[in-house]
């Protein structure tokens, strides 16, 4: 049974917390425009009302993509609403969210991912289209025994392993080998001992559970050494906090049992990759939005939400797919949703309408984002693409029912589909992206910084030798 999550009214009720339950270090986490959760850990005995009113000074210029050396104080303001025990550390210790002010102007900082996901919840509130916006992502991982990375100017490449792999059908083992492993593609529900990853997942959850999330499930996913947890969604920010609850616990467990973890999107060659679908909808005054008497009980509200996803999803890109490696899976063919359509019965549409029990359950599944994915951008940019929709009434045209995979040449030239590269997705947000700007959810600011800082990743990627140019044209 998932603990309560830690909400603290006042500054005294937090402090008395610390207090009786001998908490000796409150961990302050905030999270920068990579995604990566960075922190600081104040000692109880200097943390006090003080700082939890004013916040903690901290230097802009170390965080990538944020402040130049001239301007790099910054201030990092506690949300004791959103509090957890971190169950890794040796001492007592408890993380908390924290948001990121601008010391000269005490306003929050417009680079701060978590504060443009509360600007976006905020900019719904005051469209009138509904009062809050629910996500449920499902965040896939890998978990791996070994991890060799190679980057020299002689030697590059990688080396993974893992007792599941089934190219390690033919290795021997001191112990023996069981031969007990999922075949390509064939990871999808097995059991156990075909299945080794229950308990790493079980103890996983459990430890989730103990920091208030809620969870629904586990389970192993298609590619062999792949897996899914699923936890019950929540609004936009809580959502994307989750997700960083989510993230810290897989790699830490993960750890503790001398084993990896990693959200990398397309890790093995020829197997599947791992993706974050992600649900969503709207809600007003305690109604669902989405539901009417549309497609497959969809409002037309609904319907306008998925014509804006179809419309933005190249510029969507460049925040739900920012890596190079995002593009490995997003490959036409594949699994991976890149065909922009939309459909209640078919996975390979980019967004999905699921099978619900009930009408409250009614929402859209979009598909194309992946885990390596800032939850706070990426969500607050799928709800502004989505609101763009609702506001021009951008219909997305006929669902899309038959295989999509199977279509006529001609007729699958007509469906627009997801990038090809970061490079692409972020050249298209450069071209498009008036609708994040709306309500001053996302500034000019914050998205040039993001793009520039991402171009590092592409110039990094593009200029360097790739083994497999080796294996193809050396002898040219």
């Amino acid at each position: 049974m998932a603990a309560k999550p830690l909400k603290f009214k006042t500054a005294s009720d937090l402090l008395k917390f610390i207090a009786e339950n001998g908490i000796q270090f409150i961990d302050c986490n905030f999270t920068n425009l990579l995604g990566k959760w960075q922190h600081t850990a104040q000692h109880a005995s200097v943390f006090d009302k003080d700082m939890i009113e004013n916040g903690i000074f901290f230097d802009g210029s170390s965080i990538a993509g944020w402040k130049a050396i001239n301007e790099s104080d910054m201030n990092l303001r506690p949300d004791i609403s959103k509090v957890s025990i971190d169950p890794f550390a040796a001492q007592n210790t408890i993380k908390i969210f924290c948001d990121v002010y601008e010391p000269s102007t005490g306003k929050p900082y417009n680079r701060d991912p978590r504060f443009i996901a509360k600007s976006a919840e905020n900019h719904l509130k005051k469209l009138g289209v509904g009062d809050a916006s629910y996500f449920g992502p499902k965040a896939e991982f890998f978990i791996f025994e070994d991890v060799k990375i190679h980057m020299d100017m002689n030697k590059v490449g990688f080396e993974i392993d893992s007792p599941e792999g089934p190219y390690n059908s033919g290795r021997h083992y001191n112990e023996g080998n069981t031969g007990h492993r999922p075949h390509v593609k064939g990871g999808y529900f097995p059991e156990s001992p075909v299945d080794s990853l229950s308990d790493i997942r079980g103890e996983m959850v459990t430890v989730m559970q103990s920091m208030g999330l809620s969870v629904e499930k586990h389970h192993h996913e298609v590619a062999s050494s792949q897996c899914e947890i699923g936890f019950e969604h929540s609004t936009l920010t809580d959502s994307a906090d989750n997700v960083q609850i989510y993230k810290h616990v897989v790699h830490n467990v993960a750890h503790s049992y001398g084993k990896t973890a990693t959200f990398l999107p397309k890790p093995i060659y020829g197997d599947n990759g791992s993706g974050m679908h992600c649900h969503q909808s709207i809600w007003k005054a305690g109604k669902p939005v989405f539901v009417g008497d549309g497609y497959n009980g969809l409002s037309e509200t609904a319907l306008y939400y998925i014509g804006g996803i179809i419309k933005h999803a190249r510029a969507l890109n460049a925040f739900t797919n920012p890596t190079t490696n995002s593009y490995k899976r997003l490959v036409p063919g594949y699994e991976a949703p890149v065909l922009l359509a939309y459909s209640a019965r078919n996975r390979s549409a980019s967004c999905r309408i699921p099978q619900a029990d009930q009408p409250n359950a009614k929402r859209v599944d979009v598909r194309f984002p992946d885990p390596a994915a800032n939850p706070y951008l990426a969500f607050a940019a799928m709800l502004m693409a989505g609101l763009n929709g609702i506001e021009n009434k951008i219909h997305p045209g006929d669902a899309m029912d038959k295989d999509l995979y199977d279509l006529p040449e001609k007729e699958l030239a007509s469906i627009p589909t997801v990038c090809g590269s970061l490079r692409q997705a972020l050249t298209a947000l450069k071209d498009n992206h008036d609708f994040l700007l709306k309500g001053d959810v996302f500034t000019k600011d914050a998205i040039d910084a993001y793009i520039e800082l991402k171009m590092e990743d592409v110039e990094a990627y593009e200029t360097m030798i790739h083994p497999i140019e080796y294996f193809m044209y050396y002898s040219c």
